[in-house]
């Protein structure tokens, strides 16, 4: 039998909680036989829940939480005045190793925050990154970072297309995958200041496949596995295609059901335009890691759905297996010794 792995899932975060949070948690039962989950919320609210499935309950467990860290609140202050919230207390449950992976599709700030203060960073990773996979022509690429840092240095995107490069090779299997940093034309000399700072040492890093410079339309197609940028533009990328890919979606469904012709067309068409609508659907590709702590944790759409929630404790199982956290922590330290 495969060794377990331990999910404490914020059942409170979201706005779909603790339904979904729930939902998507019986279903991973259902799907992955190595899996355990603990549902950390208030106890007679997601017990309510619990009572409409069937599932087994050696593998699934409530913890009992009092307090919810709500989007709205200052994070530093939520996280340490809110101790026995559902997200301090899962963050504390990986930092003791009682679980390998926390989840949460609750406030964005707490996560971060409590990532770094109550779980911590992996020593010599200067900014944890927020890495999500967004679906492209050829499948999927990785954008790093898509909502935690801001203001980042060049130095911190030379680690974030590291950090990228492993987990795409490791856990999506890509070999030396493509690394791109988000420009605004293909030229080198092209970008602002921390692009043209950026650049020239991702450049220089060996083990990474460094193509150059991405420009945005390029994205969908598919030029890059790794997108490094730095949290702003990334998460404006993010949510533009999001929310284009939900528009496109609704407009070839609204046109498919205009005409008595095109309603019969669609029928014709329904088993292949599922499978491609499938593939551009945010929901398949489960949550966003934040890399580079001493643990995982996985931040996931405060809309998120059952479907998406089981997609990303299933990421969980892939995630443990393949010890991404150990090949960042030896890809560190190798850049460590060879600065000394």
């Amino acid at each position: 039998m495969s060794e377990i792995t331990v999910i404490a899932l914020d059942a409170m975060g979201g706005d779909n909680a603790p339904g979904e949070m729930v939902k998507g948690a019986v279903d991973a039962l259902g799907r992955e036989q190595d899996i355990k989950v603990y549902l950390l919320g208030k106890e007679d609210m997601v017990n309510a829940e619990l009572q409409k499935y069937t599932y087994d309950k050696n593998r699934l467990e409530v913890v009992n939480t009092t307090e919810v860290i709500e989007t709205a609140e200052p994070p530093v202050n939520a996280i340490r005045r809110k101790k026995d919230s559902s997200i301090v207390v899962g963050m504390k449950m990986v930092k003791e190793g009682k679980a390998d992976a926390f989840v949460s599709a609750g406030s964005s700030g707490a996560i971060l925050v409590g990532g770094q203060v109550i779980v911590g960073r992996i020593k010599g990773v200067e900014r944890p990154p927020l890495a999500s996979l967004i679906p492209t022509e050829k499948g999927v690429a990785l954008l790093i970072d898509c909502g935690a840092n801001v203001d980042a240095r060049a130095s911190h995107l030379v680690q974030f297309a590291k950090m990228g490069s492993i987990y795409m090779e490791h856990v999506i299997g890509i070999k030396s995958p493509k690394v791109g940093i988000v420009n605004i034309g293909a030229e080198e000399e092209k970008g602002n200041a921390l692009v043209k700072e950026t650049f020239p040492l991702l450049k220089e890093e060996k083990e990474l496949n460094f193509i150059g410079s991405v420009e945005a339309r390029e994205i969908p197609h598919g030029q890059a596995d790794v997108i490094v940028t730095e949290a702003f533009s990334g998460n404006v990328i993010l949510k533009l295609y999001e929310g284009v890919g939900a528009v496109l979606i609704s407009k070839v469904k609204e046109g498919l059901m205009s005409t008595l012709r095109s309603k019969i067309g669609a029928l014709l068409i329904k088993p292949a335009l599922k499978s491609t609508l499938k593939s551009f659907d945010a929901s398949e590709y489960g949550g966003a890691p934040l890399l580079g702590l001493n643990g995982l944790v996985v931040k996931t759409h405060g809309s998120s759905k059952a479907k998406e929630v089981s997609n990303t404790l299933i990421q969980c199982v892939t995630f443990k297996k393949q010890k991404i956290n150990e090949k960042i922590r030896e890809s560190i330290q190798s850049e460590q010794k060879s600065a000394e």
